[in-house]
C-alpha cells in the first residue's frame, strides 16, 4: 500500500532538526485531519511527530502559526490539462478536485479549517494562498485557454466563473452531504460553459 506523504509515519526515536521540522508539519495536519483544528493540542501533535512539546515551541510560538506553515506545506501544483476542448479541460480539473472530495479526511480538514478561518486571519491567509490557490490557479489557466480558443466570450467574468465551479463542489462537501460525483462534475462543466458561451 503507497504512503501518504501528508500522513505523519511512526517516528523511530528522535528525529534530527530538519526532519523533526517536516514530522512537526505532517503531524499537525493528520492531527487536525483526526480531532479538527479547536481540539488539536500542540503535546498531540508533538507526540505524533515524535519530538518533545519544547521542540515544537521553539520553531513555533503558537498553534495557529504552525498550522499556517502546515497548510503552505500541503500546497500542491496541479497540471492543467489538454484534452484538445475546453469541455474536456474542465472536466478533467473537476473530475481531480472530485477525487480530493471523496477523500474522508480531506473533508474532515476542510470543514475545521474553514471554520478556523472565521477566527484567524493567519489561518484565513494561508488557506486561500495555499491549496485553495493552487486549485483556483489551474482551473483559470483552462477558462483562459477557453477565451483564447473562443469556446468562452472575451468578457467571461473569470473570477465569477471560477466559484461557480467550485462552489457546488465545496457546498455539497460542506453542508448538504449530496454526492460528488460524474453527473454533478458534467452539470457544473455544462453551466458555466452555457453561461459564457461566446
Amino acid at each position: 500500500m503507497e504512503r501518504d506523504p501528508l500522513v505523519a509515519q511512526p517516528a523511530a526515536g528522535r528525529p534530527r532538526s530538519a526532519e523533526a521540522h517536516e514530522a512537526i508539519l505532517r503531524a499537525a495536519i493528520d492531527v487536525i485531519r483526526e480531532v479538527g483544528y479547536d481540539a488539536a493540542a500542540m503535546d498531540a501533535i508533538a507526540a505524533r511527530a515524535g519530538v518533545g512539546k519544547a521542540t515544537v515551541y521553539r520553531r513555533w510560538s503558537s498553534k495557529e502559526a504552525l498550522v499556517a506553515d502546515a497548510i503552505e506545506r500541503i500546497m500542491v501544483a496541479h497540471t492543467v490539462p489538454d484534452t484538445g476542448t475546453t469541455r474536456g479541460d474542465l472536466r478533467a480539473v473537476m473530475r481531480d478536485t472530485m477525487r480530493m472530495y471523496h477523500d474522508p479526511q480531506t473533508t474532515a480538514l476542510l470543514s475545521s479549517l474553514v471554520a478556523a478561518m472565521a477566527r484567524s486571519e493567519n489561518i484565513a491567509k494561508a488557506v486561500r494562498g495555499g491549496f485553495v490557490a493552487a486549485r483556483r490557479d489551474t482551473m483559470q489557466a483552462v477558462i483562459e485557454r477557453g477565451i483564447e480558443r473562443g469556446d468562452l466570450r472575451a468578457n467571461t467574468d473569470v473570477k465569477l466563473a471560477l466559484d461557480l465551479l467550485s462552489g457546488p463542489l465545496l457546498l455539497r462537501a460542506l453542508i448538504t452531504g449530496a454526492p460528488i460525483d460524474e453527473r454533478l462534475v458534467r452539470g457544473v462543466v455544462d453551466a458555466v460553459l452555457a453561461a459564457f458561451a461566446p
